[in-house]
């Protein structure tokens, strides 16, 4: 056994014992956190489902392809596989789009592949930032982003270069 096989039921262990010596009835506590997390499922389900049918929709009928040609150019300096490119347009906007995308070509590739890595680590290392832009600067009435986005964005840009420099390296 390694650490990591630990990591979990150490965490389940460390929640028993602070719930207790907190004296809080864990077992609501989970079936209340579990409703929570059921209704939030609810809300967002009919968003998520329109958003899968908008990105089907486009890809179907070609949209990514067109966009994938236009910056092909650009993309085969770094070595960044075509079927990538509709990551690099849905990730900034939307978290759920991004991970339609992202099923679409772990289905169509393989997790194991070229593509499937490069997909895999532009998840990873990039972020829905128009959404977290959204939500962060309008929890604090931020009106102005100033250079926020250019910045972000930039992080972003540089998070898909390295997904491929990465996964040539490792890989």
């Amino acid at each position: 056994m390694t650490f990591s096989d630990y990591i979990v039921p150490t965490a389940i262990l460390i929640i028993i014992v602070i719930g207790l010596v907190k004296k809080t009835d864990i077992f609501d506590a989970f079936v209340k956190g579990a409703k929570d997390g059921f209704s939030t499922c609810v809300d967002i389900l009919p968003s998520l489902v329109c958003l899968m049918t908008c990105i089907g929709m486009f890809k179907s009928v070609g949209g990514f392809d067109i966009i994938s040609d236009v910056i092909r150019p650009i993309t085969e300096l770094f070595g960044f596989p075509k079927e990538c490119t509709p990551l690099i347009f849905v990730r900034p906007m939307s978290g759920s789009g991004a991970l339609s995308v992202y099923n679409s070509i772990i289905t169509d590739y393989g997790a194991d592949s070229f593509i499937g890595r490069v997909a895999s680590v532009m998840m990873g290392s990039t972020e829905t930032t128009f959404y977290t832009i959204a939500v962060y600067f309008g929890a604090v009435q931020i009106k102005k982003s100033r250079y926020a986005i250019p910045a972000a964005l930039t992080g972003d840009m540089i998070g898909w270069i390295v997904s491929v420099i990465a996964v040539r390296l490792i890989f």
